[in-house]
C-alpha cells in the first residue's frame, strides 16, 4: 500500500497541506517563544503588587481586625495567608523558562528571601513568601492567575484556520488542475489513434499556452490523417480501374494454351487488389465510426464466420454468451477478418475461434495449426509493414496484425500472439467489459 498519492491534485494539495502544518507549528512556537518573557513579567508584577498589599494591610491593620482583613482577602480576591517558617522545606519550582522568569522579577522587587512555589502542604496554588520583620507569611493565590486562559480554544481557532487553508488549497489546485486533466484525457485519446475533441483553452498562461500548443497537434495530426486517406483513395482508384480492365481483358482471351498463365495473372490482379483493400484499411481512420451501445459480438462473429462458411472455407466458432459492449460494428469486422484471413493464408485449412470472459474483459482467440510466430518477434508482428522471413514468399503486406492491434487498442483492448498447444498460433484479443 502506498500513502504518496499518484494523482497531480492529490500530491499538490498533500505538499500544501504540509507546508502549511510545518509554517503553523512554527509560528505556535514562534508566539510561544516570544510572549513567554512579557506574561512572566506581567504576572510577576501582579504577584508583587498583591504581596506588598498585602504586607501593607498586615502592618497597618490594628491587631484584632488582622484575621477580619485576611478573611476578606480570601472571600473577595482568593488570596490566602498564611504564617511561614523560613525554615520550611518546599517543593523546587519545575525547570520552565516562565516560571524562572518569574521568579527572578519576584526576587528583585520583593528581596532576595522571596521564594516562589506551586504547592505547599499538598495544596497546590501560587505561593509567594515575603517577611514582616523576622516572620515569613505566605501568599497563595489560584494557579489560574499565571496559566494561559482557554488553551484548548485558542487550539481549536488553529485547526479551523488550518483546515479553511488547505480546503482553499485544494479548491485553489483543483481548479488548475482541471485543465491538464482535460489534457491527459484528450492525449490518451489521441495515443488510442481516436481524433480527441478540443481542449478548452483556459486557465493560467502556461496552461493555455500547452492548451493551444496541444490544440493545434491534434488538428494537424488529423488533417496529415485526411490528407494520407486521400491520397490512398486515389491511388486505389487510379490502380483499380486498370487493373479491372486488365481482369475483363484476360476474361475474353481464349484459354487454350494460356489456361496457366491466365490463372496466374488473375491471381496477381486479386493480390494486389487485396493489397491496395489493406493499404486503404490501415489509412482509414477507425475512429470516423460510431461508437455502438449494446453491441453484440457474439453475434457479429457469428456473422463473419457465415461468410467464410458460404465461401467454402473451414471456420469453426463455439458461440459464447458475452455481455453488450461498446464497439464499432465495421472495424470489429476488419479485426475478425484479418486475424482469419492470416490464418487461412499461414496455417492449416481449419480456423477454429473461441470467446469468453474474464473478470472485468472480454477475450477472443483465433487459433490456426500453422507454423506459429516465435516469442521474440511476437510483438514486433504487430508493426506495419512487419513479416516472418518465412511468410515473405507468401503474398500479403504484412499490414494484418498492424490493423488488428489498431483497432483494439481503439477499443481499450490488446493484442497477444501466444503459441498454440500442440502447435500453432493463438491470436488473442481482451477488450474491457465498460467498452
Amino acid at each position: 500500500m502506498k500513502l504518496w498519492p499518484r494523482t497531480l491534485l492529490w500530491r499538490s494539495v498533500l505538499l500544501i497541506a504540509a507546508l502549511l502544518v510545518v509554517a503553523h507549528l512554527a509560528w505556535l512556537q514562534i508566539f510561544r517563544t516570544s510572549e513567554i518573557e512579557p506574561r512572566a513579567l506581567q504576572v510577576a508584577q501582579q504577584l508583587v503588587s498583591v504581596v506588598n498589599l498585602t504586607r501593607a494591610a498586615l502592618i497597618t491593620a490594628e491587631p484584632g481586625r488582622r484575621f477580619a482583613l485576611l478573611d476578606e482577602l480570601a472571600q473577595r480576591e482568593g488570596i490566602q495567608v498564611y504564617a511561614g517558617d523560613p525554615t520550611e522545606a518546599v517543593p523546587a519550582l519545575p525547570d520552565r523558562p516562565f516560571l524562572r522568569i518569574m521568579q527572578a522579577r519576584l526576587r528583585r522587587d520583593l528581596g532576595s528571601q522571596t521564594r516562589l512555589t506551586l504547592e505547599r502542604e499538598g495544596v497546590s496554588g501560587v505561593w509567594v513568601s515575603f517577611r514582616i520583620d523576622r516572620e515569613e507569611f505566605w501568599v497563595s493565590v489560584p494557579r489560574s492567575r499565571i496559566e494561559r486562559n482557554a488553551p484548548l480554544r485558542w487550539i481549536g481557532w488553529g485547526a479551523l484556520v488550518l483546515v479553511l487553508a488547505v480546503i482553499s488549497a485544494f479548491l485553489v489546485v483543483a481548479r488548475i488542475n482541471r485543465p491538464l486533466r482535460e489534457l491527459t484525457r484528450a492525449a490518451e485519446q489521441l495515443g488510442r489513434g481516436t481524433t480527441p475533441p478540443r481542449v478548452n483553452e483556459e486557465g493560467p498562461v502556461e496552461i493555455r499556452t500547452l492548451a493551444q500548443a496541444f490544440n493545434q497537434m491534434a488538428a494537424d495530426i488529423q488533417r496529415q490523417d485526411e490528407e494520407r486517406a486521400l491520397l490512398l483513395a486515389g491511388v486505389s482508384h487510379d490502380l483499380r480501374t486498370p487493373l479491372a480492365r486488365i481482369r475483363l481483358a484476360l476474361e475474353m482471351l481464349d484459354d487454350h494454351g494460356n489456361a496457366d498463365l491466365k490463372t496466374g495473372v488473375v491471381q496477381d490482379i486479386a493480390d494486389i487488389d487485396s493489397a491496395i483493400g489493406q493499404f486503404l484499411d490501415f489509412a482509414r481512420p477507425v475512429d470516423a465510426e460510431t461508437l455502438a451501445t449494446d453491441s453484440d459480438l457474439d453475434t457479429l462473429v457469428q456473422s463473419v464466420v457465415a461468410r467464410y462458411t458460404r465461401h467454402g472455407r473451414d471456420v469453426r466458432y463455439a458461440p459464447a454468451s458475452l455481455p453488450p459492449l461498446l464497439l464499432r460494428a465495421q472495424a470489429m469486422q476488419r479485426l475478425l477478418t484479418n486475424l482469419i484471413d492470416n490464418a487461412l493464408r499461414h496455417g492449416s485449412a481449419t480456423v477454429e475461434i473461441l470467446a469468453g470472459r474474464r473478470a472485468q474483459s472480454i477475450w477472443l482467440e483465433v487459433l490456426d495449426r500453422g507454423p506459429g510466430i516465435p516469442d521474440a518477434d511476437a510483438q514486433r508482428m504487430l508493426q506495419p509493414f512487419t513479416r516472418l522471413d518465412s511468410a515473405r514468399s507468401t503474398s500479403g503486406t504484412g499490414l494484418g496484425l498492424a490493423i488488428v492491434e489498431r483497432i483494439a487498442r481503439l477499443h481499450g483492448g490488446s493484442v497477444q500472439l501466444l503459441p498454440r498447444d500442440g502447435g500453432g498460433l493463438r491470436a488473442r484479443i481482451e477488450l474491457p467489459v465498460a467498452g
